[in-house]
């Protein structure tokens, strides 16, 4: 299965809802601080949306509630996969992404074959405070060279203008939340990153 180049990251199905009409065809869904009850409802919402728009949903996180609702892809982070379940996750079928910042973590991760690796922040980004400093293009590169046919994905203080960059640097996927979120017209932008990334 080919993975959709445009990876967009939002925090609520709401967003699933009006912007998956536009066309994304991979989609992340990350709920931050909100009870267990919430997680599982908007989880399950978004599941439903992605399936009705043909969407390819990963749920950030939250692996077993990926796994109850009958989702697809799980995305997990550093911290993530020290509590994780690997095997369940494995078992229930479930396909993993995982974040990277350097050596150490990117070893760790492609001995749990994964099926994909996200690098970040390729930019300097204002979604969270990180003890890694920007990556840069050539480590973009060096990265896509080390995983080999891993889908790569990019991440970090991405925008349209810099998408083109990081793809042509060797990722296979650019992945957002800001640039289109925080935009006085997420839809006009969202067009804008699908035009760019096709």
């Amino acid at each position: 299965m080919t993975l959709n180049r445009f990876y967009p990251i939002f925090d609520h199905s709401d967003w699933l809802r009006r912007m998956l009409p536009l066309g994304i065809k991979l989609v992340q869904l990350r709920v931050k601080d909100q009870p267990m009850d919430v997680v599982r409802d908007q989880i399950a919402k978004s599941r439903d949306l992605c399936r009705a728009n043909g969407t390819v949903l990963v749920v950030n996180d939250y692996w077993q509630a990926a796994i109850d609702a009958g989702c697809d892809w799980v995305h997990l982070g550093q911290e993530d996969l020290d509590e994780a379940d690997l095997i369940a996750i494995r078992k229930a079928g479930l396909k993993l992404g995982v974040s990277t910042h350097d050596d150490d973590e990117l070893e760790r991760v492609l001995a749990m074959d994964p099926d994909y690796v996200a690098l970040g922040p390729v930019y300097p980004t204002i979604l969270k405070k990180m003890k890694w400093h920007q990556q840069g293009l050539p480590r973009v590169t060096e990265w896509k060279a080390r995983v080999g046919d891993t889908p790569l994905v990019g991440i970090g203080g991405m925008s349209v203008e810099r998408a083109p960059g990081v793809l042509q640097a060797g990722a296979d996927i650019v992945s957002v939340v800001t640039d289109i979120t925080l935009n006085t017209d997420p839809e006009a932008r969202l067009r804008q990153w699908i035009e760019v990334t096709r």
